[in-house]
């Protein structure tokens, strides 16, 4: 303890102190300043990346700004934090050596850690990279309609690790990333809703055609429905012969999510117009056949008076 106030033990210790600021401090601040200016520059580059990508993708597709700027952020901020991740390890390794520390250990030990954390979180891994993947890729979006691993339903929320869906009786399924096999989405850029409309064999397709392509038309014109339908109905042909009718396939695109409204009201107006033109829709039935017409007022009367006989017979 007394030498601890002597020159002898401060005179070696401050002659080393002098050398290692003259020596390693100016290299040790030009690695900070550096460290600093890579996270700057580092920060910068991603912002320019994204204002990149969301002018293309907003030029490119019919997306809505929100979405490309959610959509974006979301990778941006996946992409910044792991630039910044690896910049600071770069910087802590070599200001590790500077001050004559060794790190060969560490990251040993870091590697060994990592081994065991990928082993123990392989699965929480790959839902976040396919989460990554589907942002990055656009395969669905908040508010599409999509139909997951065989479950349809609203895309109510998009996430790294879950994507959420609610179907059409408001139950909410939940599916991690990484187990998704199958993802169909019924409403990106355009939708369509396609048409199978039976008529009996004895009507005249062309009539028919005409009639769907005027239904149609008349549709496109509703003011209510003009805005919802891209493009005049697609008339495919006779599709099918079926057991009682002919099938006439066709086909209305829409805005997406648009095509069970206009569907629905087509159809409608479409039953109304046959009608009018005695156009026959087949439906499963039987006819039975008499050798002559009978009166069913006199077929009930005689039913009655069998069955009032039968009793006396036995």
């Amino acid at each position: 303890m007394k030498n601890f106030f002597t020159t002898d033990f401060w005179e070696p210790l401050l002659a080393k102190l002098g050398e290692w600021v003259i020596t390693e401090l100016p290299a040790i601040i030009i690695l900070v300043v550096l460290l600093l200016i890579a996270l700057r520059v580092s920060s910068f580059m991603i912002r320019k990346l994204k204002k990149v990508l969301a002018s293309r993708t907003v030029h490119q597709t019919d997306e809505p700004n929100l979405e490309v700027e959610k959509r974006l952020n979301t990778l941006m901020g996946i992409v910044k934090k792991g630039v910044a991740i690896i910049i600071w390890a770069v910087f802590i390794m070599i200001f590790l050596k500077k001050i004559n520390i060794d790190i060969a250990p560490i990251l040993a030990g870091a590697g060994i850690i990592g081994l065991a954390v990928g082993f123990g979180a392989q699965e929480l891994v790959r839902d976040f990279i396919s989460g990554f993947f589907i942002l990055l890729e656009n395969q669905i979006r908040t508010g599409d309609v999509a139909i997951i691993n065989g479950t349809g339903g609203l895309v109510e929320k998009i996430e790294l690790r879950t994507i959420t869906l609610r179907d059409l009786s408001g139950v909410v399924h939940v599916f991690q990333n990484g187990k998704i096999n199958t993802v169909s989405n019924m409403t990106k850029e355009w939708s369509a809703m396609v048409f199978d409309i039976g008529v009996a064999y004895k009507e005249d397709l062309d009539q028919v055609m005409q009639i769907m392509k005027d239904v149609s038309e008349d549709l496109r014109k509703d003011a209510n429905f003009k805005d919802s339908i891209l493009e005049p109905m697609e008339i495919f042909g006779l599709d099918s012969f079926g057991d009682s009718a002919l099938v006439i396939k066709g086909r209305i695109k829409t805005k997406p999510i648009q095509q069970w409204n206009v569907g629905r009201e087509y159809r409608k107006r479409l039953k109304i117009a046959f009608d009018k033109q005695n156009i026959e829709i087949p439906f499963p039935h039987q006819t039975i056949y008499w050798g002559e017409e009978i009166d069913p007022l006199k077929l009930s009367m005689d039913n009655k008076a069998a069955a009032a006989i039968e009793p006396s017979k036995k």
